[in-house]
């Protein structure tokens, strides 16, 4: 099918059309939950779907359906943030090294290579622990832990770039460092990025889902899919869908992104949109 100039197989109008739901509901979810996001509605629990509770309750006898639609506000929300701070900030130093080249590219190169070396749950749970669980610190430390793999995806699509003649060219006519970066480079690496972008934001989902369930990650009365999963775990036993809806939420989104991804037309993957 086409769309926007572009072929894209029924499969990725599939993993885009996911995205564009999770998307809206995200962004409208105060307004579609049927009940209070913390609001005991009923005496029973981990109940199943009923016509008053369309996925049943929870371990507290919460509406499981108003619980996944706020999660997916707070999940998309922070792991969206997180991923464009590391990609902005992991491109923006990577075209800078690749330009400058010299002992600033060897520091950098080497300050992110120790950085990424350091597992990225350990990372994160030691950042928790010591830093809290708010939602600006949860962007923060997830943000830092997938600038390293940015950077020197970047750095190593600038590096050929920087070596191509018009860039030479553009030099000789004296353009300052940052038109390099936004005219010549950046345009002829933003369809890689993307795509890392949007591996990137798989990665920032499943590691915030990680913590939350270790309890690490978002706290009360907030809560993303991730913790939906550990709060009502205890209702794996009786197949509940308070533990196994956030479950699917969470693969749907993921697997969403790598499809669309995966069958993004190789014009935008190779050089750009």
């Amino acid at each position: 099918m086409t769309m926007l100039g572009y072929r894209f197989p029924l499969i990725g109008l599939i993993g885009f059309a996911f995205l564009i739901v999770w998307a809206l509901i995200a962004i409208a979810a105060p307004f579609l939950v049927p009940y209070g996001v913390g609001e005991i509605v009923d005496f029973s629990i981990f109940t199943t779907s009923s016509d008053r509770f369309l996925l049943g309750t929870d371990y507290l006898g919460r509406d499981v359906l108003s619980r996944i639609l706020m999660g997916a506000r707070v999940t998309i929300g922070i792991s969206l943030a997180a991923v464009t701070l590391a990609v902005v900030a992991g491109v923006g130093l990577g075209m800078m090294a690749a330009l400058i080249g010299g002992w600033l590219d060897t520091a950098m190169s080497r300050f992110f290579d120790a950085l990424s070396s350091i597992p990225s749950k350990l990372f994160g749970l030691v950042a928790v622990a010591g830093g809290g669980s708010s939602i600006p610190m949860l962007i923060v430390i997830l943000a830092v832990i997938y600038t390293p793999g940015a950077y020197r995806f970047a750095r190593s699509l600038a590096v050929n770039i920087n070596a191509m003649d018009y860039v030479t060219v553009a030099r000789l006519r004296g353009e300052n460092l940052f038109y390099l970066a936004r005219a010549e480079i950046l345009p002829n690496i933003l369809g890689p990025v993307l795509t890392d972008f949007g591996l990137r934001f798989v990665f920032v989902v499943l590691l915030l889902s990680g913590l939350s369930f270790l309890g690490l990650g978002v706290q009360p009365p907030l809560a993303d899919w991730g913790a939906l999963v550990r709060e009502n775990i205890g209702g794996l036993a009786f197949a509940a869908p308070a533990v196994i809806m956030p479950s699917i939420a969470i693969a749907s989104l993921t697997i969403a992104v790598n499809i669309a991804i995966d069958n993004l037309p190789r014009k935008i993957r190779d050089r750009g949109v």
